[in-house]
């Protein structure tokens, strides 16, 4: 029921996921009567595959979290996070309010054994092809200890789902230099040199695009900020090129001769293919997806938390921090 279009966008791009995915099954949460209305008009039946969970109540997406925990208990929200928990589902999908979702799946669903808060990962575009970053907003005050888990929690991440046997770890900093940053960057990358990581060591900003290192660390007010701006950037760059070659008679010219190269460049950096941030650390797989994503990015959100079902991420999450656990002690 979440984001700028609801079930609109969540049911059909359910619809297409089981189409394409024969081990798939879909429990579709919220009001009976909407969701009744938008699979007849997708001229789609509830079935085996299809299942459809009654919700009294939705969370605005302006809504305070604490107040969606405890005043809507019958919300879609908190029935999609207790099938999780209860093992009906195995991960849920959702486009709604950010805030609450997370404070919903950590009060219900609690953290992993030995990992102290969840974090949010998202996959960026590189030049390389893409590299996962984390925490981008659910912590903004962390300690070297968090940053650590969030190495091993997005090593595993991309170990599991991508299949690469050991993927390398940056530490998102101000510079390279071992003597940059502050006191919590300098002792988490002391932590993170120290374990089973394959740390590449510090990274800077540029690095993330450059495809430098698989996984990008930092604490969530660095990630959300770098997170925005590049979305604000790949905005103003599109702007700027159709102005340009709007511009005259030349220019229009000019773009029908370049629209392959450009058509190109817009879908390797469309963020559709790229939505679907993992509420990692998690006892359950949970996927937040934008709010604005249509039907092709809400599918992408969807395979995002089954393709992590399949390749068992938690398992592999909490045996690491084990075997960190067992070193330090």
């Amino acid at each position: 029921m979440g984001g700028d279009h609801g079930p609109h966008v969540t049911v059909p791009a359910a619809i297409r996921c089981l189409a394409r995915y024969a081990d798939l099954s879909v429990i579709l949460v919220g009001p009976q009567d909407i969701i009744a209305a938008e699979l007849k008009t997708r001229r789609a039946t509830p079935g085996p595959r299809l299942l459809v969970r009654h919700a009294s109540q939705v969370v605005a997406m302006d809504e305070a979290p604490a107040l969606a925990l405890r005043g809507k208990k019958d919300s879609s929200m908190r029935i999609a996070i207790d099938l999780v928990k209860s093992g009906e589902a195995d991960a849920c999908v959702s486009a709604g309010n950010t805030g609450a979702l997370m404070a919903t799946a950590r009060f219900v669903l609690k953290t992993l054994p030995g990992i102290d808060r969840p974090a949010i990962a998202a996959v960026m575009p590189t030049i390389k092809g893409h590299a996962l970053v984390l925490d981008m907003g659910a912590n903004v005050d962390c300690t070297a200890e968090h940053l650590l888990q969030f190495g091993v929690m997005g090593a595993m991440l991309v170990s599991a789902v991508e299949h690469r046997t050991n993927p390398s770890v940056g530490l998102l900093n101000i510079g390279e230099e071992d003597i940059k940053g502050n006191e919590v960057v300098k002792q988490a990358a002391e932590l993170l040199r120290a374990s089973h990581l394959n740390f590449y060591g510090n990274v800077e900003g540029d690095d993330i695009f450059k495809g430098t290192t698989d996984v990008v660390v930092c604490d969530g007010f660095v990630g959300n900020v770098t997170l925005k701006a590049s979305e604000g950037l790949a905005k103003m760059i599109a702007t700027t090129l159709r102005a340009e070659f709007k511009r005259n008679l030349l220019t229009r010219i000019a773009g029908l001769i370049a629209m392959p190269v450009l058509k190109a460049f817009k879908q390797r950096l469309d963020p559709r293919r790229y939505n679907g941030a993992t509420l990692l650390g998690l006892k359950g797989v949970v996927v937040k997806s934008h709010g604005s994503a249509d039907r092709y990015a809400f599918e992408h959100a969807i395979e995002t938390a089954s393709d992590e079902v399949r390749n068992n991420v938690l398992q592999r999450i909490s045996e690491q921090i084990q075997l960190i656990q067992r070193v330090a002690a």
